[in-house]
């Protein structure tokens, strides 16, 4: 669905179900919503009426109808965009453990992924990031920032750094690709990678980008991936929504 379109409007018998005789409003509300979404009543990317309209004809008060619906945002269920409303969430994305791009996880999940380059520009960085990719920490690196879309919401805030020797990638060419295709494109060869999953909360950039407000907790993943002859191709320190986005892997008991 896209953002322009008219929100979907359920009947009042079909979202207000009953549960028990002692369920509070916001409950059988939230219920109703979230059989709605189950059933493809309210499909992938459809956007909900605002409050308002939703109280004003259901006959509830705004706090019973916001309460609902936070109810469904806290389950990842639901998602209010800036500017847009609430939407029913696509599906998160679950991201295998591999030697991957975002960029075609989302492609190989179906999902349409669109990128929003903040940044391509030269830095001199400090000593972490040169050790990880093997530089002297008084050289320029290739820092490029971007914003990663699944089906135009937002889900991950990348970082990448990479060597001087690719100073000639282009934020034209990062707006089409993802930026390991752009490495295959020029014959790397990326062979391993360490990487390091975590959490903490998001800065007031991120909140923003993110559309999810400063101090919301984010997945991070920070990798260095190394080409056939092991020398450090790029260093990345990303960030994602967890409502939307995830880690998984197998574990072999040995």
């Amino acid at each position: 669905m896209l953002d322009g379109e008219q929100p979907v409007v359920l009947p009042a018998e079909e979202l207000l179900q009953p549960t028990t005789q002692t369920s509070p409003l916001w409950v059988r509300l939230s219920r109703g919503l979230e059989g709605a979404i189950a059933s493809g009543a309210l499909p992938p990317g459809a956007r909900l009426e605002n409050e308002v309209s939703m109280s004003e004809r259901l006959s509830l008060s705004r706090p019973t109808v916001r309460r609902a619906i936070q109810e469904l945002v806290d389950k990842g269920l639901l998602v209010r965009r800036r500017g847009v409303g609430t939407q029913v969430v696509h599906g998160s994305v679950a991201r295998q453990i591999d030697l991957t791009s975002l960029h075609d996880d989302l492609q190989r999940s179906g999902r349409v992924p669109s990128t929003r380059v903040l940044d391509v520009t030269f830095a001199r960085v400090g000593s972490e990031i040169a050790d990880q990719l093997g530089v002297d920490p008084t050289s320029r690196v290739l820092k490029i920032r971007r914003v990663r879309y699944a089906d135009a919401v937002p889900i991950a805030v990348l970082e990448n750094y990479l060597p001087e020797t690719f100073a000639d990638i282009t934020a034209e060419r990062l707006a089409e690709v993802g930026l390991y295709h752009e490495l295959r494109d020029r014959g790397v060869t990326l062979r391993v990678a360490r990487q390091r999953i975590g959490a903490r909360r998001a800065s007031v950039d991120e909140g923003l980008l993110l559309d999810i407000g400063r101090g919301a907790p984010v997945l991070t993943m920070d990798r260095t991936a190394y080409d056939a002859d092991g020398a450090a191709v790029e260093y990345g320190h990303h960030c994602y929504r967890p409502d939307l986005y995830g880690f998984e892997m197998t574990l072999v008991d040995r």
